[in-house]
């Protein structure tokens, strides 16, 4: 019996695209019960930056498990949480003369939004928020309202209201002429447009397409965010953590966010967390125990996210970041090239890159003839049309390298070349 299929939920998605009961990680490689091996370039979903039982994490974490120490107390301080919060301010925060407090709610992307979402309206005493189309935020209903994708916000079974959508810059009808028109209707009090709580943003748009924002557009939105009385809500989700070669994916942009939520990659090795990063002067707006969360205070994800964050005592890790993204950059280039009457495009930054093709349809059968082959990915943005490519940021030359020619030869083999 297939106990998946009998008993699991219709719901799920990623099981059926990769019919394989996966029992052994070991960095970029998976292993099924039948042996077979895989190359990861999905990564869940960006949570595995450093790679599938990265031994350094996995070794702290047995430590703390074999010392006796407390796994879950609330929001109670523990060792952990300190040992946390000093390295991440010692080694992200403070280099990069960065101000904020450390928030820490329940365990996923969702509710670091949503607790980002509610902290804007208090401290403005505004209701409405701005996001962009093709965002993704996360599946509650605040964040789901911010996020723009259909099929998502049709399963909502209820409006989804005090969100409006505006263009991304790449998308149609976006750029700066479509934020200095936004600013127009803002300013013109008959315009009937109530001024917002918060912008929302993704400065490198992931589940979207991987959309890449321009530090001249930032600008110019974080400019509307200030003289609107606005915050800027930055969400890193996905896009931080190192995965586009500087720890937070818009550190070019020179732009200061009010708030930059953070999840997935922030706990090192899988386990839940999320946090996010708030302004001083913002964050003394809450009121003790006002937004809660049972598991924000998971001493597993603070143990193995506080040992990730030696890699980023230096530059070594951001460095190879850069290198291998320009090398999957390369060969998607080279890809795009071999087909230039399709009108491929390539798009991405660091290790997040991107080759769309145009056809959903296609991908599907692209991310298939890679699983039979032995690797991994997703297909993503509108129409799922985006073959995307997120392998951990720790995966080795030889599997990075294997990982593209399979999915080098599964495009061959789909296109009938």
């Amino acid at each position: 019996m297939n106990w998946f299929e009998s008993y699991e939920s219709e719901i799920r998605a990623y099981s059926r695209a990769y019919p394989a009961v996966f029992v052994k990680g070991d960095n970029a490689r998976q292993t099924d019960e039948e042996g077979k091996e895989y190359i990861d370039f999905y990564a869940g979903a960006g949570v595995l930056n450093f790679g599938h039982n990265n031994p350094k994490l996995i070794q702290a974490v047995i430590e703390y498990l074999q010392s006796g120490g407390v796994l879950h107390t609330l929001d109670m301080m523990t060792p952990p949480k300190r040992a946390f919060i000093q390295a991440f301010v010692e080694t992200i925060l403070q280099p990069r003369n960065m101000d904020y407090k450390l928030q820490f709610m329940g365990p996923t992307g969702t509710n670091a939004v949503e607790a980002a979402l509610k902290l804007a309206r208090r401290v403005t005493g505004r209701g409405e928020i701005v996001a962009f189309t093709q965002g993704f935020h996360g599946m509650t209903l605040g964040s789901l309202a911010c996020t723009a994708n259909e099929y998502f916000r049709n399963a909502s079974g209820v409006p989804l209201n005090h969100v409006a959508h505006w263009p991304f810059e790449t998308h149609k009808g976006g750029g700066m002429e479509s934020l200095k028109t936004l600013r127009a209707m803002y300013e013109n009090s008959s315009s009937g447009l109530e001024k917002p709580a918060a912008f929302i943003i993704e400065t490198l748009q992931a589940e979207g397409g991987v959309n890449l924002a321009s530090k001249e557009w930032m600008q110019a939105l974080q400019a509307l965010a200030r003289d609107l009385g606005a915050l800027l809500i930055v969400d890193d989700i996905q896009s931080g953590c190192g995965r586009t070669g500087s720890y937070f994916s818009f550190e070019d942009c020179d732009i200061d966010p009010d708030i930059i939520t953070l999840a997935k990659g922030i706990g090192g090795i899988g386990t839940p967390m999320a946090m996010n990063l708030v302004k001083t002067e913002h964050d003394a707006h809450w009121q003790p125990g006002e937004h809660t969360g049972t598991f924000r205070g998971q001493n597993i994800s603070f143990v193995a996210g506080r040992e990730a964050l030696h890699y980023f005592e230096d530059d070594e890790l951001l460095s190879e970041t850069r290198r291998k993204g320009e090398i999957m950059a390369e060969q998607l280039s080279s890809i795009a090239e071999k087909y230039t009457a399709k009108h491929f495009s390539v798009r991405g930054k660091g290790m997040m890159q991107a080759l769309d093709i145009g056809d959903g349809a296609l991908a599907k059968k692209i991310a298939r003839d890679c699983f039979d082959h032995g690797m991994l990915f997703g297909p993503c943005g509108v129409g799922g049309t985006v073959l995307k490519l997120i392998p951990p940021l720790t995966i080795p030359d030889s599997d990075l390298l294997e990982g593209l020619n399979i999915f080098g030869q599964a495009i061959d083999r789909q296109m009938g070349a």
